[in-house]
């Protein structure tokens, strides 16, 4: 645009150096998710250019970090770093080439979401040996009344919409501390199953490495496996895993630091977790790696929920920042450790905090992201925007993930990717009414995205105050299912492995790609990730 300055460029090479090296830098993917799951560099991030204000100061702390970016089309780039400039991010370039440049420079572009801890699933099943059993098999011992023992090491959510049968939901970072519980007698077979496999192999492994008494054996290829053997899952169960002894967990506290250690992982105190930054020059992300009830119960100021199984399954999402600090807390210390030896071996300094008073006093309440604050825009509440609506005197376009405007929106209201908002073709379809009110969930997206709408026949832009969730607070109902698109539903990509009702070539293909990706990543040569042997 007239007047911009030119962005800084960095060279696909000088990426990839610095990730060999390990050194502070961040890749980030300003495309609409379904974009992005098409193929990307291992260690890029997804970050799409109409949600960066919603996301940034959390996944990115450290305002200093070189930050390297690419799109989808001419100018994307370019103008998602302008917009990192503004919010303080000074140290943001273009990626020379863009995904052209990285594959011509040798990088090679990963399908899928969550690439890094997925590839490194499989390199980790490939060098430990990972034991596995497929689908029949298990099948065979449930109808035989074995001593078994299923084990979900997904989110609760997850396993409560689709279980395998007889299987009690422990998430990953709880496997190591539950499993004695559900299973005392060591000669009982514990079988840990997620949707795939990643979350399988590394709750399998975990268990493994920390000594646990019982065969431990991964559901090869998780509930897509069982489905695509034609077997039923259950849906809508609830078992958890019982409270545990004491002295039980005190042993698996113990089991877990010393793998820990063996990771290399450094357990620190309170007054030192400050100078992890080294006056701000490092970026440290703080995670308490218990569950979301538990994190909500009361948390040390600064650290972010991050359960440890997702953590492992997520870190992208996570930490983005590859080369930076990764600060874990719990209660007891047990589950961090566990959790920061598997960061520890994809490559990041991990740190625990030990637990106990000395970390710091406690607060309530769920994490509450970090927003920069909104532009200054018109506003009109849940009222006024009724009484336009009724009279036809104003559309409502949704400006938040086509997720969450699926599962429920203003009545009448349309969709739109944020990115699409200046074409004035797709408002245009709109037919241009006196007024354009655009939500978001609560309101701070669409203040951003008001900026963005282009000034054309008079239309005036206002913002629905409070949002979505205000509309709904008022007592207005909110419609679910789909509604007025404007723009492919690209936004959000559907994993082939949750939710119900997935393609089976989806599910296999998904499964072929997975198996490939230990070539995939010595082919890259960026990964450094170790295993534990």
């Amino acid at each position: 645009m007239p007047g911009h300055q030119p962005v800084p460029a960095t060279p696909p090479s000088a990426v990839r150096r610095a990730l060999r090296d390990r050194a502070e830098i961040a890749l980030l993917d300003v495309r609409p998710e379904g974009r992005f799951a098409e193929g990307h560099p291992l260690f890029a991030a997804s970050f799409q250019l109409g949600r960066l204000e919603a996301e940034v100061f959390d996944r990115l702390p450290r305002r200093s970090v070189p930050l390297v970016v690419y799109g989808d089309g001419p100018g994307d780039a370019e103008a998602a770093v302008r917009r990192l400039r503004r919010l303080g991010y000074g140290n943001a370039s273009v990626l020379t080439g863009g995904l052209a440049g990285w594959a011509a420079a040798g990088g090679e572009l990963f399908r899928d979401v969550n690439a890094p801890s997925k590839a490194f699933g499989e390199l980790v099943e490939a060098t430990a040996g990972t034991p596995a059993m497929d689908a029949g098999e298990l099948r065979a011992l449930l109808r035989g009344n074995a001593d078994v023992v299923v084990v979900d090491a997904r989110r609760f959510d997850e396993y409560h919409l689709m279980s395998i049968p007889t299987a009690t939901s422990v998430p990953g970072a709880e496997l190591v501390a539950c499993v004695g519980a559900l299973a005392p007698d060591p000669a009982t077979t514990v079988v840990v199953n997620c949707a795939g496999r990643t979350r399988s192999i590394i709750g399998t492994q975990s268990l493994i490495n920390a000594g646990s008494p019982q065969r431990v054996i991964a559901l090869r290829n998780g509930t897509i496996g069982w489905t695509l053997a034609g077997l039923a899952l259950d849906h809508g169960q609830d078992r958890r895993a019982p409270e545990v002894p004491a002295g039980m967990a005190r042993r698996a506290k113990a089991a877990a630091r010393a793998v820990a250690r063996k990771a290399g992982v450094r357990h620190i105190r309170g007054g030192e977790l400050r100078s992890l930054a080294d006056g701000g020059r490092r970026t440290v992300y703080r995670f308490d790696v218990r569950s979301a009830e538990q994190y909500a119960a009361g948390h040390l100021a600064g650290f972010r929920s991050a359960p440890g199984g997702q953590l492992v399954q997520e870190t992208d999402w996570f930490a983005p920042v590859r080369g930076a600090v990764v600060a874990l807390a719990d209660d007891d210390g047990g589950r961090a450790a566990m959790t920061a030896s598997w960061l520890a071996q994809m490559g990041w300094e991990a740190v625990v905090l030990r637990a106990g008073p000395a970390a710091g006093p406690l607060e309530p309440g769920p994490w509450t992201p970090a927003l920069p604050a909104p532009p200054e825009v018109p506003l009109a509440g849940p009222a006024q925007v009724e009484r336009w609506l009724r009279a036809g005197q104003a559309h409502v376009i949704d400006v938040d993930t086509s997720r969450q405007f699926l599962a429920g929106h203003v009545p009448g209201a349309a969709w739109a990717m944020r990115i699409d908002l200046p074409d004035a073709q797709a408002l245009g379809r709109l037919g241009w009414p006196p007024r354009l009110v655009l939500t978001s969930a609560d309101g701070t997206l669409a203040a951003f995205a008001a900026a963005d709408v282009p000034e054309h026949r008079g239309t005036e832009v206002t913002v629905l105050a409070g949002g979505t969730a205000g509309w709904a607070r008022s007592g207005r109902p909110l419609r679910a299912g789909q509604g007025v698109l404007l723009s492919p539903l690209v936004d959000v990509y559907r994993r082939p492995y949750e939710g119900t009702g997935v393609d089976a070539g989806a599910m296999q293909a998904y499964l072929d790609w997975e198996h490939g990706l230990v070539a995939q990543l010595e082919r890259d040569g960026t990964h450094g990730f170790t295993v534990l042997t």
